[in-house]
C-alpha cells in the first residue's frame, strides 16, 4: 500500500523512476500527491533534494547524497529483515526479468514458470526488449544480454557464449546454387537480423566477405520463415535453428568453419543485497543454457 510507504521510501521511488508522474504512475497515485509528500520532506530536513523540469526529476548534489546514503540503509533494514525471517533464501515478491523476445521465450519463460512453481510467493514480470539501459530507473531487477558489454556500474556474469550458425532452405539451394567457397557468398541473397548486420562484411573463419540482402528483420522466428521459405542465406544463432537444421528445414552450410559466437551476459544492480529471487533465477538460467544449445 502506498499510505504505507515513508516520505523517504517516496524519495527513493522518485530518484529511481526519474520523474514524480513516473514514480506515481508506479504506484498507481496522483503525482501531486509525491509531490507534497517530497516538499513536505524538504521541509523536515530544511534542503532542496530535487531539481524540477517538465520532463525529468533529478536530485540535487546533496539530494544524490541523501539518496545514497538511504538506498544503503534500505538494503541493509531488507538484509536483517530477511535474516530476521529466515527468508534470505526463499524467493518471494516480484521479480521483473528483461530479455530479448524470442531467447526469452526458449530458454527463460520455462525457468520462470518451475520457479513460480516451487515458490509461491514469488511473482513474475517478464519485460521482452533488447535493451535496458538504466535497470534501477526502469524497475529491472535483472537483464540478459547478447553481444559485447559497455562498461557499467552494473554487475555481471556470463551464461555463456551463442554459437551461431549460416543456414538457408534447400528450395534456396536448389535455386541459386550451393556456395563452395566462403568468396560465392557476395553473389548470394542474404536475410539480416538488423541494418546494422547488413552493413559489415561477413566473417567466416578466416575470410571476410562482403554479403548483399535486401531484408531486415529483427525477429528471430521471422527471419526462420523468410529462410525456411527459401528468400535467403542467414547467418544466426544456433539456437534458433538446431530443430530445423535436425529436421531438414534448412541446411547448415560450412559447418566445419568455426564461426565467432557472442556472449552472453546476466546484469543486475550493483547492491550490497542480492535477492533470494535474483540469485537463484541466475544459477536456474545458467543451468538451463547449459544444457541446451548454447553449449
Amino acid at each position: 500500500m502506498v499510505s504505507e510507504l515513508s516520505n523517504e521510501q517516496l524519495f527513493l521511488h522518485v530518484v529511481e523512476a526519474g520523474s514524480f508522474k513516473s514514480a506515481a504512475q508506479r504506484l498507481g497515485i496522483d503525482p501531486s500527491l509525491v509531490s507534497r509528500r517530497i516538499a513536505s520532506l524538504e521541509r523536515r530536513v530544511g534542503v532542496k533534494l530535487m531539481s524540477r523540469s517538465t520532463k525529468r526529476t533529478v536530485p540535487t548534489e546533496v539530494g544524490e547524497q541523501y539518496y545514497q546514503g538511504l538506498r544503503r540503509l534500505l538494503d541493509e533494514q531488507q538484509v536483517l529483515e530477511s535474516k530476521i525471517i529466515k527468508s534470505v533464501e526463499v524467493p518471494s515478491g516480484l521479480l521483473r526479468v528483461g530479455a530479448p523476445h524470442e531467447f526469452a521465450i526458449q530458454f527463460i519463460v520455462p525457468v520462470l514458470a518451475e520457479m513460480t512453481t516451487h515458490y509461491p510467493s514469488l511473482s513474475v514480470d517478464l519485460v521482452l526488449a533488447s535493451h535496458f539501459e538504466d535497470l534501477v530507473g526502469q524497475g529491472i531487477d535483472v537483464a540478459v544480454r547478447v553481444g559485447e558489454l559497455s562498461d557499467s556500474s552494473l554487475i555481471c556474469r556470463k551464461l555463456g557464449e551463442v554459437q551461431r550458425v549460416l543456414v538457408a532452405s534447400e528450395s534456396y539451394l536448389a535455386s541459386k546454387g550451393v556456395p563452395v567457397h566462403v568468396d560465392e557468398l557476395s553473389q548470394h541473397d542474404f536475410i539480416f537480423s538488423s541494418q546494422t548486420q547488413a552493413q559489415k562484411p561477413l566473417i567466416i573463419g578466416t575470410r571476410t566477405v562482403k554479403v548483399q540482402g535486401r531484408f531486415a528483420v529483427n525477429s528471430v522466428s521471422a527471419v526462420k520463415s523468410l529462410v525456411q521459405d527459401g528468400l535467403g542465406i542467414h547467418l544466426g544463432p544456433k539456437w534458433a535453428f538446431e530443430e530445423e537444421i535436425k529436421t531438414g528445414k534448412v541446411i547448415q552450410l560450412f559447418h566445419d568453419i568455426p564461426l565467432k559466437s557472442f556472449p552472453l551476459h546476466v546484469l543486475y544492480p550493483c547492491r550490497d543485497f542480492v535477492p533470494a529471487k535474483v540469485k537463484i533465477f541466475i544459477d536456474n538460467l545458467i543451468n538451463k543454457c547449459n544444457s541446451g544449445s548454447l553449449r
